[in-house]
């Protein structure tokens, strides 16, 4: 008996950590939706689905998802330079460690941090203003003072701040393949772009799947670089600072709450869509 029990007992503590932290906060939130909370007042008054029509009959609730147009573009960019660079890292070159460690540390450096630095970096006469100046171009754009240039800038940041994770994993992904197929491909003639064409993109398909999920969903989720640097004005405000907005500024709490179920409901739509378009296959390359 206790060694049948000995598994949950581990599981014990991690679940009862999810359930708490996680999905007691997901069915507050689901409950939540159905009143008109304004997320101070002790009642809530049950409005049915009042919050739900609102959201749907407001259509300006919704434009805000075009700005996720920018960063669903940047993650096209930023899967494609990680591939490149897991790519060639993984093979034997002068200081690969070096620049590993180079592509990961944006990563692991505190959203806030990352917001602020580039805020000062992106302002009139800032620091990208004077190294395209030392190149002998003048500018004198605002970068983050219409909507095309501010959204273009704050995607920019999130393919640099991102790059390192989806590197990393299409590193371990690359790494986790058989040496002796590199070996044997060498031994028939094949060049490096043939290795990655038959050997590193086939075994790579479940990880690059991951991605490709985890940037969608990223890109209608973006809430982070944009608060922090403009706060959603000049037209770079997102879905997620919209609701945030409603529940602290508005105290809409049962409208912010909707609007959270609903944009939850997106994600998932979105990634059942890419999985049925592009289900995991079995690997085997060996």
């Amino acid at each position: 008996m206790w060694r049948g029990a000995t598994p949950w007992l581990f599981l014990l503590a991690p679940l009862t950590l999810l359930i708490v932290f996680t999905y007691a906060p997901i069915a507050n939130m689901v409950a939540y939706s159905f009143t008109d909370w304004d997320g101070v007042s002790p009642e809530l008054r049950y409005t049915g689905t009042e919050n739900y029509a609102e959201l749907f009959t407001r259509s300006e609730l919704f434009e805000v998802f075009w700005v996720s147009g920018y960063y669903l573009v940047a993650s096209v960019v930023q899967i494609v330079a990680a591939l490149y660079f897991a790519t060639i890292l993984s093979f034997n070159v002068r200081f690969r460690n070096f620049f590993k460690g180079v592509l990961f540390f944006p990563y692991l450096i505190n959203g806030v941090a990352i917001g602020f630095v580039f805020l000062y970096f992106f302002q009139d006469g800032g620091t990208l203003d004077s190294v395209l100046s030392l190149f002998g171009v003048e500018t004198d754009r605002a970068w983050l003072g219409t909507p095309e240039s501010a959204n273009t800038s704050l995607a920019a940041v999130s393919v640099w701040r991102y790059l390192g994770l989806n590197f990393v994993l299409f590193l371990g992904a690359i790494q986790s393949i058989p040496g002796e197929l590199y070996e044997a491909a060498e031994l028939d003639g094949a060049n490096r772009w043939q290795q990655f064409r038959h050997i590193i993109a086939p075994g790579i398909k479940p990880v690059l799947s991951l991605t490709v999920i985890l940037s969608i969903s990223g890109s209608l989720s973006v809430f982070e670089i944009p608060y922090i640097m403009t706060g959603g004005a000049t037209g770079t405000e997102t879905f997620v600072i919209q609701t945030v907005k409603l529940a602290f500024q508005f105290n809409k709490t049962g409208l912010a709450s909707a609007a959270a179920v609903v944009l939850l409901l997106i994600v998932l739509a979105v990634t059942w869509v890419q999985r049925r378009l592009a289900p995991d296959d079995k690997v085997d390359l060996v």
